[in-house]
């Protein structure tokens, strides 16, 4: 199970915006969520207030980083 279909589950997804793999853009649009595109590499993220989502695994630099920044966390060389 992806974990946008346990955001599904639980009803919470309602007039957030968020990104998945593509075959779940109908149950988050059917969960009250907005879809935001995919890129083609699969390696960008989206922030929506405190929920940070990405497609897949390609996507883990930019999700942390975007979830870092959620977080208030600096990451200096």
């Amino acid at each position: 199970m992806a974990a946008k279909q346990i955001l599904v589950a639980a009803g919470v997804l309602e007039g957030a915006t968020c990104t998945a793999y593509p075959a779940l853009q109908p149950d988050i649009e059917m969960a009250g969520g907005s879809w935001h595109a995919v890129a083609t590499t699969f390696d960008n993220a989206h922030t929506h207030g405190t929920l940070v989502t990405a497609p897949a695994w390609p996507a883990h630099p930019e999700w942390m980083r975007q979830f870092l920044a959620v977080l208030g966390s600096r990451v200096e060389p």
